[in-house]
């Protein structure tokens, strides 16, 4: 799973929301690394509507009309699943980074 796909799914774990609080939410978690616009967001929401992952309920949202999108029980274990993939991926990367640490800044130089 693409780290966006996992990151809407972490900030929807936290409660239900509509599209434009999920993309910013992301970017807020993320530090700013992840910031989500609507051409990747929304089709990523309508496929995991498709499989089940979440839900969708049309509500008034400060007088305009919103979708809002809440995580179903399949969309729980997915993201459990993805954040143990991921947890393994940076295991990996911590020892490959490990593997080729960075040079000193005076490695080399002579005082």
């Amino acid at each position: 799973m693409g780290l966006s796909k996992f990151f809407i799914l972490r900030v929807l774990h936290d409660g239900p929301m509509h599209g434009y609080d999920i993309a910013r939410r992301v970017e807020r978690v993320t530090g700013g690394c992840c910031s989500p616009t609507e051409g990747t967001i929304y089709p990523v929401l309508r496929e995991f509507e498709a499989g089940g992952f979440v839900t969708v309920a049309e509500q008034v949202v400060q007088g305009r009309q919103r979708r809002i999108y809440a995580l179903t029980d399949s969309g729980r274990a997915a993201f459990r699943v993805a954040l143990d993939a991921w947890m393994e991926a940076t295991a990996v990367l911590a020892d490959t980074a490990r593997a080729f640490p960075t040079p000193d800044c005076c490695e080399g130089e002579s005082p």
